[in-house]
């Protein structure tokens, strides 16, 4: 037992929140509530591929953790993980993460050909990621930014998209890279003199560089979104999106405010989790998307 609870601890379970973005597709191309057998339907469809997304990217976390074992050593969090604290020891880990893609990847083709390739995809970037991409600088940030555009293209194949606009892959790369470069301020601040033992690539950064990424792919995401909000097709014809634009500044504004004045030194993922005004400004943005782009037009 104790190594079934090391095994789905290094899963990470929690962070299969990342795979959300799967559905992007299915709700920003009005496809949420067609009608036939749920699992034949796009939004069933998306839950399949959302727990398929999960196992494949607890894969890699085995895999990056069993690369990482001995840097784990450094860190004041990760040196508690099942396979560096011995918990789940390393040949189990290794057939854990051989079984899991194994496993994975027939299931992926049968739900959908390009979304089989799309996670066969997802799974080599982020091995090359572990052995090598990991320690090139600013190509770390990229490939982790890659992860997300590709779980928002995921979904597009399974929900036979008609009107998903390709500015929502620009705001999602945007979005990766500002939770990349985000990652990496954590990591500096966490650690501090400590951080090029536990993570060599941090060598490469500091926080006067991170702050400047930071602000100009903040900066950058306002615009592409605003742009979204007018100029994507399917999109209600009375430019209502546009109202959602407050709160894409607001929880912007809010992380930075967190980050300067606050001090926090948490990633933005964590965040959102603990801090209730991210979490009241997130829930109603979904709300409003879902209003604009559900019920409005029907009630109309």
């Amino acid at each position: 037992m104790s190594i079934l609870r090391g095994l789905l601890r290094t899963m990470r379970p929690k962070q299969w929140s990342k795979n959300v973005f799967i559905f992007a597709a299915v709700v920003f191309d009005s496809k949420m509530f067609v009608p036939g057998p749920f699992f034949s339907t796009p939004l069933g469809k998306s839950i399949l591929g959302f727990g398929l997304l999960c196992l494949m990217s607890s894969a890699v976390y085995i895999l990056n953790d069993i690369v990482d074992v001995e840097a784990d050593r450094q860190h004041p969090k990760k040196k508690n993980r099942p396979i560096r604290s011995g918990q789940l020891p390393i040949p189990v880990a290794i057939l854990a993460a051989i079984i899991l893609p194994l496993v994975i990847l027939p299931l992926s083709f049968w739900l959908d050909s390009i979304f089989g390739i799309i996670v066969a995809l997802y799974g080599l970037i982020n091995v090359a990621y572990s052995f090598k991409l990991k320690h090139v600088v600013i190509i770390d940030v990229l490939i982790l930014a890659s992860g997300f555009v590709l779980r928002v293209g995921a979904g597009v194949p399974l929900v036979q998209t008609q009107r998903f606009s390709p500015w929502m892959f620009v705001c999602m790369a945007l979005l990766a890279l500002f939770l990349g470069f985000s990652k990496r301020r954590q990591e500096i601040m966490l650690l501090k003199d400590g951080a090029v033992n536990s993570r060599a690539i941090l060598e490469e950064y500091n926080l006067e560089f991170l702050d400047g990424m930071l602000n100009v792919i903040m900066a950058s995401t306002i615009v592409a979104y605003s742009f979204y909000t007018f100029q994507a097709e399917g999109l209600p014809p009375n430019h209502a999106m546009m109202l959602t634009i407050p709160f894409v500044l607001y929880g912007i504004f809010r992380y930075l405010y967190l980050v300067h004045v606050r001090g926090e030194i948490a990633p933005p993922d964590e965040v959102v989790f603990k801090d209730r005004p991210m979490q009241i400004d997130l829930a109603l943005w979904a709300l409003s998307v879902i209003l604009i782009l559900y019920v409005i037009p029907r009630a109309s």
